[in-house]
């Protein structure tokens, strides 16, 4: 070969190399599974997350004492929560233990979301850039999960509870 045709292949092999590239990564997204596992922690122990009261003090765990609990993921912003309370203050009188995590709030709209609508939860804790969220699985408030006195995630509801969910995911205690 010439000198000069040389020099044009040696100029459009970086172009034909990424255009392979970019060829293999289409190729692979098609055929790759999408399909988010919105119930992956069922079965796992909880999420080792640290968060800090509503109330302030000290970072603690998300648990509750005693026998099988809820947490419930919620935000003042979020319109399902709100239809979803009234259930959750039904459970409350009942004597499910409930431990809120208000996801991605501001704690003085929380603060404000809990004094208009009521205080279901035996504790509320603070998420407030969603890492606990995702430690959990969560896709979007409100999102509820019962777990067992020992801290194993037992079953999880997407999406607000009303009567019949809430005693589904209750029947699922051990």
């Amino acid at each position: 070969m010439k000198p000069l045709a040389l020099k044009r292949l040696a100029a459009l092999l970086p172009l034909v190399a990424l255009l392979l590239l970019a060829a293999v990564f289409a190729a692979k997204s098609l055929w790759r599974d999408t399909q988010v596992e919105t119930h992956a922690m069922v079965g796992k122990r909880l999420p080792a997350v640290m968060l800090t009261g509503l109330d302030g003090g000290a970072p603690g765990p998300v648990k509750a004492g005693g026998g099988p609990y809820l947490v419930n993921f919620f935000a003042s912003w979020c319109p399902p929560c709100i239809v979803e309370h009234p259930q959750l203050m039904a459970l409350k009188a009942e004597g499910v233990p409930i431990v809120g995590v208000a996801y991605k709030d501001d704690p003085s709209r929380t603060r404000a979301f809990i004094a208009e609508h009521g205080d279901p939860f035996a504790t509320i804790l603070v998420d407030r850039d969603g890492r606990a969220g995702m430690e959990f699985g969560v896709t979007g408030p409100p999102e509820t999960y019962l777990v067992s006195s020992d801290g194993v995630i037992l079953a999880k509801h997407i999406g607000e509870l009303d009567e019949t969910a809430a005693r589904t995911l209750l029947s699922q205690a051990r």
